[in-house]
This record gives structure tokens, C-alpha cells and sequence, in this order.
């Protein structure tokens, strides 16, 4: 059952999606930190079959939340808004190729008229349990994008579809892992616990050099890098399936939602 905000909870995802349509495109990590974000794909009916089915086959990185169907641009997890404003910024892809990243997407949703929209968990919101248990969330204490990373590991293909799982990185004190783990693994529709902890050439990760967001500080003494499910992962397919045309969330600018995290912790 969603258990949508109240108080300040709600106004803070309503203060974070204004700000977004006002074209504030900094990352979302710590913002509004009690209630849901996601991940945002918005594809052709064609192709919408593809990403579900891709989804269910690799629902670690991919934890469908909600699915907007036919051009539908209001999400029930923040009534009233309107997926075209209300992310920070977007990218438009065609043919696989990121085409550019505006802060509006309306002229690019106008394109298509059956686009199917797909909001999908992110590891921002395990983030606040992580900083309630003084677990510090470095690229937030920095000012940065979180890093993230296309591995070698190959996902399940569906349909047409197919490409890399994409991860992202947090240095947790050794001492610490474990109650990292336990924290982030009560929330699975968000990715849930880490999927790799340890050397990153395990995963075929230069941890110098993300595809995605910012590189990261060097790691302290005692400190081990923890690799989450991501939800870009969709974005690596996107390029390595040559998906004709797509809108999705640049990578740590995410949909603010009114809906508690509590809503999916177990």
C-alpha cells in the first residue's frame, strides 16, 4: 500500500519538482529525503513491451514502481505532476545515441503521441536509512553526482533488448558494510542490498572513471567501495540495442514523488 506523504515530507517533493519545472537541474540525491525517487523511461508503445519484459527479467536494476501509459504524463506517486517539467533534467535518445538533455521535455514527448512511461526505484531513497544511521553518503557531504558505472556483466535480453548492468558506488567503512547492507536490503523495490562489495575488477570497473555521474573522491583508509543494482542500466540498453527513439532521466536527476519511503520497506 502507498503511503503518501504529509507535513513537510509532501511539501519538500512538491518544492523539488517545482524547482525542477523552474529549471533547477542539479542531482536529487539527499533532496526531500522522506519521501520515493525514481529512475524515468519513456518509450514508443512499439517498444514498451520489451522494456517491461526486460524489467521483470532483471528486476534488481530495474524495480518497476509504476508504468503511465499512452502519452499519460501525471504520475500517481505525485498527483498533479507532470513527468514532461518535473524531472531536473532529461536525456533524448535516438537510434541509441543521446541526442541532447534538455531541462523541458515537452518538445520532445510531442514527437510521439503513444509514448509509455516507466518509473522505476532508485537507491536514493534507501539513502536516507543509510544517513538516519550515520552511515555518511560522501558524494552528498562533496556536492556531487553519485558515480556509477557500466559493468561487464551482461543483463538477461527481452526482445529486442539487451546490454550491460549498471551500478553505483558508495565507500562505506569497513566496519559498516554490514549494517549498509542490511539497511538498503528492506528496500528491494529500490534496488535493495549491494550486488558486489569488494574489487571492483570483479565487475569490470575502473573506479577512476564512471560512465555516468561524477568520479569519486579516493577511497579512505578502511573504507570499501559497495556496488547497487542502478536504474541507468535501461540507458546502457538503450544505446546497446540502438532503440530508435527514447526519453529518460539524466543519470542523479531523478522524479521527487509524494510518496513515503516507507511505502516500500519490508
Amino acid at each position: 500500500m502507498l503511503i503518501y506523504a504529509t507535513g513537510d515530507d509532501l511539501a519538500s517533493g512538491q518544492v523539488a519538482r517545482s524547482a525542477a519545472r523552474g529549471g533547477n537541474d542539479a542531482p536529487t540525491s539527499g533532496v526531500a529525503s522522506g519521501v520515493v525517487q525514481t529512475n524515468f523511461i519513456s518509450v514508443p508503445r512499439d517498444w514498451a513491451y520489451d522494456v517491461l519484459l526486460y524489467a521483470q527479467r532483471n528486476p534488481k536494476p530495474c524495480p518497476v514502481l509504476e508504468v503511465i501509459e499512452d502519452g499519460d504524463f501525471e504520475s500517481k506517486l505525485a498527483p498533479g505532476s507532470d513527468l514532461r517539467t518535473d524531472l531536473p533534467r532529461y536525456r533524448v535518445w535516438r537510434d541509441g545515441v543521446l541526442a541532447e538533455e534538455p531541462t523541458d521535455a515537452r518538445e520532445a514527448w510531442a514527437e510521439h503521441h503513444d509514448l509509455v512511461t516507466f518509473l522505476i526505484g532508485c537507491s536514493f531513497t534507501f539513502e536516507a536509512g543509510l544517513a538516519a544511521a550515520n552511515i555518511e553518503i560522501r558524494h552528498q557531504t562533496l556536492g556531487r553526482n553519485v558515480p556509477m558505472y557500466r559493468t561487464a556483466v551482461d543483463c538477461e535480453p527481452a526482445g529486442r533488448l539487451r546490454g550491460k548492468l549498471v551500478v553505483s558506488m558508495r565507500p562505506i567503512p569497513a566496519d559498516r558494510v554490514a549494517d549498509a547492507v542490511q539497511i538498503s536490503g528492506r528496500t528491494p523495490a529500490v534496488h535493495g542490498a549491494p550486488v558486489h562489495i569488494g574489487d571492483p575488477a570483479v565487475l569490470g570497473i575502473d573506479l577512476d572513471n564512471p560512465e555516468f555521474g561524477d568520479a569519486p573522491a579516493p577511497l579512505r583508509d578502511g573504507e570499501v567501495p559497495v556496488f547497487w543494482a542502478c536504474g541507468v542500466t535501461p540507458q546502457a540498453a538503450i544505446m546497446e540495442s540502438r532503440v530508435p527513439f527514447a526519453i529518460t532521466h539524466a543519470p542523479g536527476r531523478m522524479f521527487v514523488t509524494d510518496v513515503r519511503n516507507e511505502s516500500y520497506t519490508v
